[in-house]
């Protein structure tokens, strides 16, 4: 008896993370973040920075205040100076809103970041890219953040896509562990400036150096029912 073995299933969504993959914000985190430690008078742990990528607000307002001496609310803090830097300037990665359009052109899109909601919706309608995202999740609106899979979960959740029929387009080590983690296929598309480490990265079904590598075709080829190598 011959056993035909199952077609892949076809790629369903397509899920973006946003900081470090379509604005170009992970710098100005941390330049924020480490102004506060520097007018609090105390100094910035090794490896802060990296350990912090992806948590939700929560999170990383706890980390602040614990790891890193942050006085007050270490949140609302970071967040008003984050909001203050965007009206200023808001820096977006090259080739980000053309692989917006692009992808939305073929397949759902949402997503998923560990922004609050108030820096998402603000980032959004500034690169006049809302209207492509049929939902988008903040690390405030689930359980966890990255590199938990909670964002990435609800976000195929609200579009009604199986995790393993969706592609995930990340950067940093904690998110290309939490899209792995959630069951997706993943794109990585490292920072220069924040590479992620080399286990995450190991994570990643394709690995491309910018935005304009994300075309249809790659996605397309991610057929999510495939074993893994």
């Amino acid at each position: 008896m011959t056993t035909t073995r199952a077609e892949p299933s076809p790629v369903a969504a397509v899920v973006f993370d946003m900081d470090g993959v379509l604005t170009d914000t992970e710098t100005i985190w941390d330049e924020v973040r480490r102004g506060l430690a520097a007018q609090d008078g105390v100094p910035w742990p090794e490896g802060a920075t990296e350990a912090m990528m992806g948590m939700s607000t929560p999170e990383w307002a706890q980390f602040l205040a614990s790891e890193v001496g942050i006085s007050g609310d270490p949140a609302e803090r970071t967040l008003e100076g984050m909001a203050a830097r965007y009206r200023e300037h808001l820096p977006t990665l090259p080739g980000a809103v053309e692989a917006v359009q692009r992808l939305a052109a073929r397949w759902p899109l949402a997503l998923a970041s560990s922004s609050a909601r108030r820096l998402i919706d603000t980032s959004l309608a500034t690169l006049g890219i809302t209207d492509r995202f049929e939902v988008s999740v903040s690390t405030e609106e689930v359980a966890r953040g990255k590199p938990a899979p909670d964002g990435f979960l609800r976000a195929c959740e609200l579009l009604g896509v199986e995790p393993a029929r969706a592609v995930a387009i990340e950067d940093s080590s904690n998110g290309l562990r939490s899209a792995s983690a959630a069951g997706m296929r993943v794109i990585a598309v490292p920072h220069e400036a924040f590479p992620p480490a080399a286990d995450a990265l190991a994570l990643a079904d394709v690995v491309v150096r910018n935005l304009d590598e994300v075309t249809v075709d790659l996605v397309a080829g991610l057929a999510a029912g495939r074993e893994r190598p």
